[in-house]
């Protein structure tokens, strides 16, 4: 089953601090936490981009090239482009949460992990 953009939404949504911010120049939203970016996408668009470190971009598209791949533009930071209609969900959402915690402030980590 594909995941879509809204579930996506609703997950970051759910996060202390996570907010969907649109960004004109780019035509389509971010998802911030304290206004620092760790997921991109657009709710008709069949990929979005996901916050990861090198080595785990690395593995995932190894692992899986069918669904991940290295993201334009922010790709050589570590960044993850994911096919939204091949992702497993629960995947597709640790990943989410992982990129979250990369970018989140430590008291709100904190307070989500209480």
């Amino acid at each position: 089953m594909t995941v879509t953009y809204a579930q996506v939404r609703e997950w970051v949504l759910a996060l202390p601090g996570g907010a969907e911010v649109m960004v004109e120049e780019w035509g389509h939203p971010t998802f911030r936490v304290n206004n620092r970016m760790f997921a991109s996408g657009a709710p008709d668009s069949p990929t979005m981009s996901v916050k990861a470190s090198k080595e785990e971009q690395a593995e995932l598209v190894a692992s899986a090239p069918e669904t991940y791949s290295v993201a334009p533009y922010l790709g050589r930071y570590g960044w993850v482009q994911v096919d939204l209609s091949t992702v497993d969900a629960d995947e597709l959402y640790g990943l989410v949460v992982d990129a979250w915690r990369r970018t989140a402030p430590k008291k709100l980590v904190t307070e989500y992990d209480g």
